[in-house]
């Protein structure tokens, strides 16, 4: 089958927006360290973080943890207001590292 003229080829992904980032160096250890919890208050996080805790508690002597009642919900109308607050919210709580749960 023939066909005439020419085609434009657009790549589907479209172009890279964001650039390469640089990550946070991992925590030596948790032990002793403040875990901040983030949660988008659905599936089941009422149940899960508490059995988080125990299991990180048992092994990392002095953790301690800031609930995730603390900061607010991820996801819904009050999201953005979360997220932009949520650097300062984590200073002002002594926070080491995050553990964010959300549902699916």
């Amino acid at each position: 089958m023939s066909q005439e003229g020419s085609y434009e080829v657009v790549w589907p992904r479209g172009r890279q927006a964001a650039g390469p980032v640089s990550y946070a160096r991992r925590l030596e250890t948790l032990a002793g360290k403040t875990i901040g919890e983030l949660w988008d208050w659905s599936f089941y996080g009422e149940s899960v973080f508490p059995e988080v805790e125990k299991e990180l508690g048992r092994r990392y002597p002095g953790i301690k943890f800031v609930g995730y009642d603390r900061f607010g919900s991820t996801l819904g109308a009050k999201e953005g207001e979360v997220l932009d607050a949520l650097p300062a919210r984590l200073k002002e709580h002594g926070c080491d590292a995050v553990i964010s749960g959300m549902g699916c």
